[in-house]
């Protein structure tokens, strides 16, 4: 597969998102459709390797030294799974990759066999998120999230549960 347009998953999904029943106000408004002067969001697409996706990740995590065929073997495993809603915000006037985010799918035995949603995070980009994961039918959606952002999260209706999430990193 060569670095190109193809996008991840069907944009219309986030074209179609009903923001009216978005809980968190933006000032100036924004929206999936309209994320601010010059910028774009949208699915994931290939040649967004070209395009800084990596530099934003490194932002977060330490992303290793990933090839082209790597990337694309990756994008093409997330693409053929369905799973997998990678969103970038791209500013249009530097052809940058600015922003992104993750919604993943599990699927689950119980809750009649029913969908959970998990978002790695920003404000928009949660906001899109917890919409579409809404929009596929999830019966819930859940982020990992330290102590001290618990009041960021719960602007957007989410709420501290008596779960826990815990970790065992194999790498730094």
């Amino acid at each position: 597969m060569l670095l190109d347009e193809t996008p991840l998953f069907e944009p219309s999904l986030l074209r179609d998102l009903d923001w009216s029943s978005n809980t968190v106000s933006f000032s100036p408004p924004i929206s999936p459709s309209c994320p601010g002067e010059g910028l774009v969001l949208r699915p994931l697409r290939t040649a967004d390797f070209n395009r800084g996706f990596f530099k934003v990740l490194s932002q977060l995590t330490k992303t290793g030294d990933v090839t082209p065929e790597q990337f694309t073997k990756k994008f093409e495993h997330m693409k053929n799974t369905g799973d997998y809603y990678v969103i970038v915000v791209e500013d249009t006037n530097l052809g940058q990759i600015v922003a992104t985010a993750t919604l993943i799918t599990e699927h689950k035995f119980i809750h009649s066999c029913a969908k959970v949603r998990y978002i790695p995070a920003g404000c928009l980009l949660v906001s899109t998120l917890t919409l579409l994961s809404k929009k596929l039918n999830c019966y819930k959606i859940t982020l990992e999230c330290a102590p001290k952002n618990v009041a960021f999260y719960e602007k957007f209706g989410y709420a501290a549960s008596d779960e826990t999430y815990m970790q065992c990193r194999f790498f730094d």
